[in-house]
């Protein structure tokens, strides 16, 4: 799910939980998160709001299930939307490599700031590379950095596209687009990994059940 600074307990410094994800539909709790983000792919070309099948949740949906799960449990969050930063924070940039790796630090700093605030910040982004996600994670030491890998097939992420944008990178009609011509690196030791299971997609609420969880068996939730 995304870059997400959790507060572990109020004066301290609060985790950021990232989730990077292997097709569109991730929760990008790792700086991100995917973001929070099967097959090769890892999200699209642009980090953007997609329409939320049942079977397939995005990344957006997750950040948003789980910012309620939170809130409702008398958390403060805020969710970085790829989408939203690009029409504001980050509109000067483009998807090219340098430009994708301005935005993840830029984010990664935007993230760190609510983190040192005591707000439980869920960035939900597309990050296709290590690197830039692991620059990140050095912002926030201390397992501050919580990176969530939602880890669905590129089919998966191809069917909930309702904007076509798999389609027109299928054709060459978009360059670099992430999973076709451009290349994701998924997470080697992600604090979270979502899977399908029993070859069904899980529901936003499970996901963010499945944050959660460690969420408090990691102290991050504690009073």
């Amino acid at each position: 799910m995304a870059s997400l600074p959790v507060p572990h307990t109020l004066p301290r410094v609060s985790p950021a939980i990232v989730g990077a994800a292997r097709g569109r539909a991730a929760v990008r709790v790792r700086t991100a998160t995917a973001a929070l983000g099967g097959g090769c792919g890892g999200g699209g070309g642009m980090e953007q709001r997609h329409g939320d099948a049942p079977h397939s949740p995005g990344k957006s949906t997750l950040a948003c299930a789980l910012s309620r799960e939170l809130h409702c449990r008398g958390h403060l969050t805020y969710v970085l939307d790829g989408d939203n930063l690009r029409h504001g924070l980050n509109r000067d940039l483009s998807f090219k490599a340098e430009d994708r790796a301005e935005n993840i630090r830029r984010v990664g700093e935007v993230a760190k700031l609510f983190a040192d605030a005591g707000v439980i910040c869920i960035a939900s982004l597309i990050s296709p590379y290590r690197r830039d996600r692991d620059a990140c994670r050095a912002l926030l030491p201390h397992s501050n950095f919580i990176e969530v890998f939602i880890d669905l097939p590129l089919k998966i992420c191809e069917a909930r596209d309702p904007k076509g944008l798999y389609k027109l990178a299928r054709t060459g009609k978009i360059k670099g687009f992430t999973g076709i011509d451009d290349p994701y690196e998924p997470p080697i030791n992600g604090e979270i990994v979502i899977k399908m299971k029993d070859g069904e997609c899980p529901s936003p609420k499970a996901m963010a059940k499945q944050v959660l969880c460690y969420l408090e068996e990691n102290g991050y939730l504690q009073a």
